[in-house]
């Protein structure tokens, strides 16, 4: 299922629905047919999911450096991580943190 995330602030998201179900999770919401994170709401969900990037990417380069360690050789291959998956919501958090605005689903 496909859950689209609307702001005056920014252009709408869409996502599938287990995704945008862990990206609310980190932030303290879940998801219910319909949602709100309100203005007064953004400064914390912002910095949590800003944390829970930071941590995901500190997991991600020990791992690397892991595998690189067992495997002693060099792997283009980079997988998609936390950071990636987050942009475009967290860029829509901090749009419409600056301008005051609510951020809804499922309408």
């Amino acid at each position: 299922m496909l859950i689209t995330f609307k702001s005056k602030a920014a252009p709408e998201i869409i996502m599938l629905d287990n995704l945008a179900q862990f990206l609310l999770s980190i932030i303290g919401k879940q998801l219910d047919k319909r949602g709100v994170i309100s203005h007064d709401e953004l400064a914390q969900a912002i910095a949590r999911l800003e944390a829970a990037i930071h941590d995901a990417q500190q997991k991600e380069a020990l791992a690397r450096a892991e595998h690189q360690h067992d495997k002693n050789e060099l792997s283009d291959e980079i997988p998609v991580g936390l950071a990636q998956r987050a942009f475009p919501l967290l860029d829509m958090m901090r749009t419409a943190h600056k301008q005051d605005a609510d951020i809804i689903w499922g309408i």
